[in-house]
């Protein structure tokens, strides 16, 4: 069996994410001197010195490390850092630290980065993510990086411990750690001075918005100034409540916190604020202390979701739009022409009305591939013009040149506790966050639902390839349709048309046909129905939209539907089961079955 074979499955589509018996001491020093050849082979660049604010002339490369709450991160985390210290990089140790701070930091140096995190997974979970010139990993790269484990296992000897300690604990490399390196290539940071300068930070970009949304005479008043709102925080013991208490704190004059300890044992469950019912305690607080608004934070700080004063969650699309208005109306350029031609990013499973709501604020949309991995390496493309992106699952980006192009899920917390706090209208006051979500569109939707894979033997093309093939070809007989006469176009409606959905000789889902008449295409895909495939099939229709996806990161599909009414959403649902069943009937069963939220 190749080296590490076991481990294979550990990389993923964004990250390194997996079971933590996977994780054995050999695995993460191979990974280690891995890391170590990748930065050593970028090009060395002059630092930047946070307490002097002079650059600093260096041969060695910098990479910034830190870890999350998880019973095991700390123990890869001091691992990593040994390693790439022995084969000459400097590093910076942050300690306990979200996954957006040690993105930050990284930026404060050469961009170089890790975290020992597995974001919002199950406890047993343990997982990497990393920055190279501030850049996250392709899903090419990141298997490049597997295969050069593989190929480089002998040339190293790593101790194997697997079979008597699954995990590398802190306690078994603690007591000869520092002594092993010269004490200028491995610093440790105080756990303080990580947070305090992330937070500094932070204000800079407040007063400036102070000075934005506010008259020369309150300005001055900027540094005493503090939102006037009651809010509550749910840190689900993730790494957030690191150092939420500080940062909020230093923002707005009522807070409370919930769950702010981080437990890597995670007691309430799942650090994933987008779980069912996840939120129960949130909502409760908030009606309980007639708060202005309840925010709660993943695992590793890089989503959020959000609760209005009412206790009602609000949907991620409407989350969206407003964080994506306030990019805009506060943008540093907000009145140059240059911002019009500006667009926002949103990932294909955000519903139908977003496009619309975008390009009324004057910016176009622009629709991606789900993954905050991949709008991240849009947004940082030198000739990207997108002020702002977001996607389903709570990952925001303002790329606004305010902060760091990055998902912080606090930083965009107080972006929108920010603009909540000043008026939007010629009345001079402010309006409750329910009221404004009441003027929005309606949207009635499932959830982000996850369905099991359809077996398929070895030879034939995946069902969402089945199904992307089968779309183009119903939107290829509407289009013939409607360039036809009418005593033509009656004759195609009359007509049984078999469809062909793979002309691979190869392929055994060559002879999966169906025998569609036009007129039922026109029901399925009316005419002005608009099919996207970057990412799965996704279908807008006039009253909602549907799309089915295989996940990037488990052998499933997911599946979201949204109509204007539960009756629209109904009929998306039949649509879609219809589409599918041709090719696996239990799949359009349980497509059906989906509830709404």
């Amino acid at each position: 069996m190749p080296p590490f074979a076991a481990q294979q499955s550990l990389f993923r589509a964004y990250d390194i994410r997996g079971a933590n018996q996977y994780f054995t001491s050999s695995f993460i020093q191979a990974l280690g001197h891995a890391f170590a050849t990748l930065y050593n082979a970028q090009n060395s660049q002059p630092t930047q010195d946070i307490n002097a604010n002079a650059t600093v002339e260096t041969k060695q490369n910098v990479v910034v490390v830190g870890y999350d709450m998880r019973i095991g991160s700390e123990a890869i985390a001091s691992t990593l850092s040994t390693v790439l210290a022995q084969q000459g990089l400097r590093v910076i140790q942050l300690g306990l630290v979200t996954t957006p701070m040690m993105a930050f930091w990284a930026a404060q140096y050469q961009g170089h980065g890790i975290v020992a995190t597995a974001s919002h997974s199950a406890k047993d979970i343990l997982g990497i993510k990393w920055l190279v010139n501030n850049k996250s990993p392709s899903s090419s790269e990141i298997q490049t990086l597997y295969h050069q484990i593989t190929a480089n296992h002998s040339c190293h000897a790593y101790p194997d411990s697997q079979a008597t300690n699954p995990i590398l604990h802190s306690e078994n490399i603690d007591n000869n750690y520092d002594s092993k390196l010269p004490t200028d290539l491995l610093e440790q940071s105080p756990t303080n001075q990580v947070g305090n300068v992330y937070i500094d930070a932070i204000a800079q970009v407040f007063e400036k918005l102070f000075q934005h949304n506010h008259s020369a005479t309150k300005a001055n008043q900027k540094n005493a100034y503090k939102l006037d709102l009651v809010i509550v925080i749910d840190c689900m013991h993730g790494a957030t409540g690191s150092i939420a208490q500080r940062l909020f704190e230093r923002f707005c004059q009522h807070v409370i916190f919930l769950n702010d300890t981080p437990n890597g044992n995670f007691p309430l469950g799942n650090p994933d604020p987008t779980e069912p019912n996840r939120l129960n305690e949130l909502q409760r607080a908030v009606v309980l202390h007639v708060a202005d608004i309840g925010l709660a934070f993943d695992g590793d700080g890089d989503r959020l979701m959000i609760v209005d004063n009412n206790g009602k969650i609000v949907t991620p699309d409407h989350l969206l739009y407003l964080l994506a208005r306030i990019a805009i109306t506060e943008h540093p350029n907000s009145l140059s022409a240059s911002l019009l031609a500006s667009e926002v990013l949103f990932d294909i499973k955000c519903a139908h009305h977003l496009p619309r709501l975008l390009s009324e604020l004057g910016t176009i949309p622009v629709i991606s591939k789900t993954g905050s991995s991949f709008m991240r390496q849009q947004v940082q493309h030198p000739d990207n013009q997108i002020v702002f992106a977001g996607e389903l699952s709570g990952h925001f980006i303002f790329n606004d040149s305010r902060f760091i192009p990055y998902d912080d899920a606090m930083y965009a917390a107080l972006r929108l506790l920010h603009w909540l706090d000043q008026p939007h209208d010629d009345t001079n006051d402010k309006k409750p966050l329910a009221d404004i979500i009441q003027n929005l569109p309606t949207i009635v939707s499932t959830a982000d639902h996850y369905l099991p894979m359809p077996q398929t033997a070895t030879t034939d093309c995946s069902l969402v390839e089945q199904l992307t093939r089968f779309c183009h070809y119903l939107q290829h007989l509407v289009d013939m349709s409607t360039h036809t006469d009418s005593s033509s176009s009656q004759q195609l409606k009359d007509t049984c048309l078999p469809v062909t959905i793979c002309k691979s000789s190869v392929c055994t889902c060559a002879t999966a046909k169906a025998q569609i008449a036009l007129k039922q295409t026109h029901e399925l895909l009316p005419v002005g129905t608009k099919l996207s495939c970057i990412d799965g099939v996704r279908l807008d229709f006039a009253h909602g939209f549907g799309v089915l996806r295989q996940s990037n990161t488990s052998n499933s599909l997911t599946a979201r539907f949204a109509g204007d009414s539960i009756d629209d959403l109904k009929d998306i649902q039949a649509t879609f089961a219809v589409l599918c069943r041709p090719f696996n009937a239990a799949l359009a069963e349980q497509i059906l079955a989906i509830p709404a939220e």
